[in-house]
């Protein structure tokens, strides 16, 4: 069913029109917004690993919540921008144009519903300068919206205590923690059989580089032909488990602090005509 990994009635698509206008406190009602992408990610894991990693955590960080915390989940972006990954079959891409174009439209939509605070939780490292653009534009236009752009690895988890060294300096893409919480999530889009390690050469500069990842702009071919950046061998569904229940358990925690918050509210924008010009004039707070 569309509702995926979450609890059906925290799923805001399942409700009617008028249950979305009859619910209580919209303004501190959050809804959570996963966005991914459909992009290769080795030969042993799916195209859809951002999505079903975005979408699979707030599913089970909204199972977590109390009754009283409301939010609500919106149907996934399944789409991102993947230029970086358009080399291999199998990658869906947008533009940054039409990504942002659709984030905004998005927004408007849910603050058009009444809404006033919107999660992001994005799973594709290569759009958080889009998922930061949308949501200063939209606090541009809207004073009273609170939008939170973010990254579903960012908060506290468990991942770290997993990887090796060399795995937390150099992997970027389909290696150890992506694959261990697909084990997790969706263990049948997993082929272990066709696994392999392949990580980036260190960059030589420190001074632009001093951790020896890459400072300039990278396309995955650029590192080999599986599209794997990182080691996935080690990877196990228990370890993945746990991930995903350190995940779920920040994000529930964060979506109660977001429900809860109150911070800066903004008057909007004011226009009125220059008396002496005869021209409009806007004035921002």
């Amino acid at each position: 069913m569309l509702h995926g990994y979450n609890p059906p009635a925290r799923f805001l698509p399942y409700l009617s029109w008028t249950q979305v206008a009859e619910l209580p406190d919209k303004a501190n009602t959050v809804i959570v917004l996963p966005t991914g992408a459909t992009e290769q990610h080795g030969p042993h894991l799916p195209c859809a690993v951002d999505t079903v990693i975005s979408a699979g955590v707030v599913g089970h960080a909204l199972a977590r919540l109390p009754d009283d915390v409301p939010a609500f989940a919106m149907a996934p972006i399944t789409y991102g921008k993947s230029e970086e990954h358009l080399h291999f079959p199998g990658t869906v891409t947008l533009s940054g144009e039409t990504l942002l174009a659709t984030m905004n439209e998005v927004g408007e939509s849910v603050y058009r519903a009444g809404f006033k605070k919107l999660l992001i939780v994005n799973g594709h490292g290569g759009q958080p300068q889009v998922m930061e653009m949308c949501a200063r534009e939209l606090r541009l236009r809207h004073g009273d919206f609170i939008v939170v752009p973010s990254f579903t690895w960012r908060v506290p988890n468990v991942a770290g205590q997993y990887l090796s060294d060399k795995e937390k300096k150099l992997a970027m893409h389909a290696g150890h923690a992506e694959t261990a919480i697909m084990l997790a999530l969706a263990p049948d889009t997993v082929r272990m059989d066709q696994a392999v390690s392949n990580y980036p050469p260190e960059f030589p500069s420190r001074l632009l580089s001093p951790d020896g990842r890459p400072a300039c702009a990278w396309s995955a071919r650029d590192f080999g032909p599986s599209g794997i950046i990182g080691d996935p061998l080690p990877a196990t569904r228990e370890q993945g488990l746990a991930i995903l229940d350190s995940l779920a358990e920040s994000w529930a925690s964060a979506i109660t602090e977001l429900h809860q918050l109150h911070w800066a509210p903004r008057a909007e924008p004011t226009w009125g005509r220059s008396q002496h010009s005869g021209h409009v004039q806007q004035s921002l707070d």
